[in-house]
């Protein structure tokens, strides 16, 4: 951590840097899809969603998404958790909205927007967090360059000097 966020994500295999801009991509484009049903609607755009609970939680996805964004851009373990329980939550709410849509046109669920990629990008984000957590924490950078201590020579014992060790008193 000596250099900051810059050498933990040098650290950082390739494909974690990768999933993490898509982590920050997914969540953003939701928190700007959140903020502009609320620009065009109020606070009661969702009213038609379903119970109060649930408009809440859509309302409050315009912090929690670029809050999770943050976090996890920044490597912060809670950032991964609150990462997972977002996406869990917002596939959940929305399979529950829109489950009488889908009942009622299954192949709909197929196009590409909608619950299709909210559905791909929340197992994304729930499929990677633990690896990704992982990998922030450094556990998985070991076979890194970076993320190894530098070695010690077995004769670093031996040095020059008046006590054996290399130390001048």
């Amino acid at each position: 951590m000596t250099d900051g966020i810059r050498g933990r994500w040098r650290a950082l295999p390739r494909r974690a840097r990768a999933a993490l801009v898509l982590y920050a991509a997914g969540f953003l484009e939701g928190t700007g899809y959140h903020a502009l049903d609320l620009a065009r609607g109020g606070l009661h755009v969702y009213a038609a969603a379903g119970p109060l609970p649930l408009q809440v939680f859509f309302v409050a996805l315009v912090a929690l998404d670029p809050l999770a964004a943050t976090l996890t851009l920044w490597l912060r373990p809670w950032g991964f958790r609150l990462a997972a329980a977002v996406m869990t939550l917002d596939v959940l709410a929305n399979w529950y909205v829109n489950w009488p849509w889908v009942t009622a046109h299954p192949w709909a669920v197929l196009r590409p927007v909608g619950l299709l990629p909210i559905t791909l990008f929340g197992l994304f984000v729930v499929v990677t967090a633990p690896a990704l957590l992982r990998a922030a924490r450094g556990r998985a950078t070991a076979d890194l360059v970076m993320a190894r201590p530098p070695s010690i020579r077995k004769d670093a014992g031996r040095q020059p000097g008046p006590d054996g060790n290399g130390a001048h008193r």
